[in-house]
């Protein structure tokens, strides 16, 4: 075999690994998400939150990849999310003391933040607010992917 074609062979072999393993970080998360909790579920937990807020698609760091989008309500017991967030690895919500839309404000803020939960649905989400932890400190949720430092999508409820 020619020096030239083992690495041609090779470089296209090594690009469609790397595709795969790519798709696969990307899938993997859907394949193993829980069952999203119901729009009932959702409703019944947000008609007792004190506030609410808006996850959006145009924030700063969002993009194709990184995005939320829907109903944010926020009580003393639980978080609830009627709508969709981009599927990704290791997504964790935090509230924070200020509006945060970037990655840099997120690192920045995040030692005055308090974590809240993990989130593993990415159409509805509710998470029990931790005891210890009160919402009413803080005036904005923000969903934040743990593993690759990626800012994911935030709200603003107070």
């Amino acid at each position: 075999m020619k020096t030239k074609n083992f690495i041609l062979l090779l470089a296209s072999h090594g690009i469609v690994g790397a595709l795969g393993f790519a798709g696969g970080i990307y899938a993997l998360p859907i394949l193993i998400a829980p069952d999203a909790p119901s729009e009932a579920q959702v409703s019944a937990a947000a008609a007792s939150a004190s506030y609410t807020g808006e996850f959006r698609r145009d924030l700063q760091d969002s993009d194709a990849l990184h995005w939320g989008e829907g109903k944010v309500s926020v009580g003393a017991g639980s978080i609830s999310h009627m709508g969709k967030l981009a599927p990704g690895p290791d997504y964790k919500l935090y509230l924070s003391p200020e509006f945060v839309e970037t990655e840099r404000d997120f690192n920045r803020l995040k030692s005055r933040m308090a974590l809240v939960g993990d989130v593993k649905t990415f159409n509805n989400f509710l998470v029990s607010v931790p005891p210890g932890v009160d919402p009413s400190r803080y005036t904005s949720v923000i969903v934040w992917c743990e593993t690759f430092g990626e800012f994911i999508t935030s709200a603003q409820y107070k």
